[in-house]
Formats: C-alpha cells, structure tokens, sequence
C-alpha cells in the first residue's frame, strides 16, 4: 500500500513538473512572439484602422481646401471607383503582363543558376551576384536608367525605326510598353530568386532516371521539373504581382500620359495635388482590398500546400 502510494505521489510530482515546464514554455512563446505582434499592430494594423476611417472623412460646408471631418459617406468609394476604374484595370493588366514576362525570362534563368551551374560554384556565385547586383542601387535610378535606354535617340529606339517596326515619329517612351518593360525588370529578382531556391533543392539523379526511362526532355520537365518548382513559381508570382500593380514609380517615370496612368499615380494626385485626402484614402483601400481577394482566388485555385 505504501509503495503504491509512493508511486503515485512520485507521478503527481511529475505531472505538476511537466505542467509548470508547459507553462513556461508557453510564456517564452509569448515573449518572443510578442514584439512581432507589437510591430504587426503598430505599422500594419493601425494604419490600416486609420485609412480606412479617412475614407469615410466628410467635407462639411464652406469648408477650406484639404479641411475634412470624420463622418462615415460610404460614397466616396462610389465616387473614387466611378472615376478611376479604368486606371484600376490598367495596373492589374500591367502588373499581370509583368510577372507573366518576368516568369518567362526568369524561370530559364533560375533553372540555369540552381541545376546546370550546380556542379560550378564559381560561376554558379557570381550570376547569383549579378542578379541581385540591382538591388544594390537606386529603384528610382534603375528606373531613370530605362527611360535614358528606351529614349528616342536611344540605339534600341534608332534600330527598331531603321528596320521599320517603329514609326520615323514613334516613340518608346510614355508608352504602355515603356512601363510594363520597366516594371519586369525592377521585378524580375523577386521572381527568379524564389524559383532559383526551390530547384536548388531538384535532384537531378530523377532527371537522369526520366532520362534512361526514355522520357523526352518535354516530358521531364512537365512531370518532374515543374512540379517542384511550383512552390517557387506560386512564390514569385505573388512577390512580382502585388508590388507591381500599386507601383508608382515606372508609371510615373517611363509612361506619365493618360494612357499608361496606374492607380498609384491617381493616389498621389489626390493626396498631393488635390487634396482629396478621403479619396486617395478609398482608392489605397480599394486597391488593397481587391489584391487581397485575387490572391486569395488565386492561391485557392492554383496554390499548393506550401502555400495554403
């Protein structure tokens, strides 16, 4: 009896141990998680609170330029949205023609880097340095580079008129294809880096095996090589499409004309020029709103569990 006792006495103390162990476990994940949350609240959620309240600011009568007061008119998203819907379009055709060509120039790329060049290190090393080399200076100077190269006295500008296929007076410049060539090439790291991760995890040895299988290279890389870099393929497209389609900086440098105008650009004017605090406010959520739920339809119809 008492040694059953002892036993049991002994397993309550173990108990009791492991359940004050829990509890400190679990105070450690909250410290750690802690600033984190802190950071998320402060310079995410509280300024999303705070642009979403602005949308909803009034203008009350005989009141000055940029003067406005908290209300709740649900009509300045009808009024932004009447207004702009064309320029909303506009940035998500670019920025879905970018990472479409961004994933064709940069998967041949990625897949060069991380399976042809793996038995090369050297030369493996300095691609990977040329590729992120941009990152390395100005978005906004990388950006003023293509206007100069895209220029009218530019060579590629003078070549394509010499061969016919751009007008005597035509231009490259303040053209959609201007700002969507500029928007693929300041994204097109983002794109091939998480693609580049993924197949350096390829083993090549299922290639060779396709190979001795006497699969035809089309059949190896739709069965074997695509399949795994879907993670990376869903990865970059996300990092290239968001960022593009509220970008302002390759609008506004290589296009600034009605025709090449994206959402980013109608902000800044409402913000700065107009003073239209409340619908620059309705625009920025509009266009968070609606890229939150095309990559949510996205990631449900084509994601992977990685992803999901």
């Amino acid at each position: 009896m008492t040694q059953t006792i002892t036993k049991s006495g002994l397993s309550d103390l173990r108990s009791k141990d492991e359940i004050r162990a829990e509890r400190r476990k679990g105070r450690t994940g909250v410290y750690l998680v802690a600033p984190g949350l802190l950071v998320l609240a402060l310079f995410f959620a509280l300024p999303v609170v705070v642009l979403l309240a602005m949308s909803l600011y009034v203008k009350p009568p005989g009141a000055e330029i940029g003067e406005f007061v908290p209300g709740f008119e649900i009509g300045n998203y009808a009024t932004v949205l009447s207004a702009y819907w064309p320029e909303l379009l506009r940035s998500f055709g670019f920025a879905l023609i970018a990472t479409v060509l961004a994933l064709l120039i940069g998967f041949p790329m990625a897949y060069l880097v991380a399976v042809r060049l793996r038995e090369k290190p050297l030369l493996q090393g300095i691609l990977l340095v040329l590729l992120i080399a941009p990152f390395f200076s100005s978005f906004i100077l990388r950006t003023q580079a293509w206007k100069q190269i895209l220029a009218d006295e530019g060579f590629i500008a003078q070549t394509l008129k010499f061969v016919a296929i751009l007008p005597a007076d035509g231009h490259l410049t303040a053209t959609p294809f201007a700002v969507v060539a500029g928007l693929t090439y300041n994204f097109l790291p983002f794109m091939v880096l998480p693609i580049y991760a993924n197949l350096g995890r390829l083993d090549t040895r299922l290639l060779e095996a396709a190979g001795d299988l006497y699969a035809s290279p089309v059949n190896s890389f739709a069965k074997i090589t695509l399949p795994m870099s879907a993670p990376g393929i869903f990865a970059g497209t996300l990092l290239t499409f968001i960022p593009a389609a509220g970008d302002y900086v390759n609008a506004a440098l290589l296009g600034n004309n009605r025709n090449t105008t994206m959402i980013g650009q109608v902000i800044d004017s409402r913000f700065f020029k107009v003073i239209d605090y409340p619908g620059a406010a309705a625009l920025s959520f509009i266009l968070m709103l609606s890229i939150l739920i095309l990559v949510t339809i996205y990631i449900r119809r084509f994601g992977t569990k990685e992803l999901m």
